[in-house]
């Protein structure tokens, strides 16, 4: 899966996408830091990339409507985030990838749980 991991994931998260097969391009490598949330997603849609991010604003789909893209996956931690609790809500979408595909989906990841967004003419 080619995947575009935002600036808040750092070299860690890249790490453990990769080690695990995926592609991953990441927001700093191309040089998107401090980017608008629509040039971020903009990129991804042209590469056929899955945002993966811990912006909160992605999980929006009246703003960003899941079937345009190739995938958004919001990670969502705690109120009191750790580096454990963000490597666990990745390795819990690393094997959620394993098993569906996200293309054209919203997936708000919990370190526990997957919740896949549906649009209404999906239902």
């Amino acid at each position: 899966m080619k995947l575009k991991l935002d600036e808040n994931l750092g070299s860690r998260g890249a790490e453990l996408f990769r080690a695990a097969g995926h592609d991953v391009a990441t927001v700093p490598e191309q040089q998107l830091t401090s980017a608008s949330d629509r040039d971020v997603i903009t990129v991804c849609q042209t590469e056929q990339r899955c945002l993966v991010t811990l912006d909160q604003d992605f999980a929006n789909p009246l703003v960003f409507e899941p079937k345009n893209y190739a995938g958004i996956a919001v990670l969502r931690l705690p109120s009191r985030p750790t580096p454990d609790a963000l490597w666990a809500a990745c390795r819990m979408l690393i094997t959620a990838l394993s098993r569906e595909d996200i293309a054209g989906k919203l997936w708000v990841v919990r370190r526990d749980r997957v919740r896949q967004y549906y649009a209404e003419d999906d239902v």
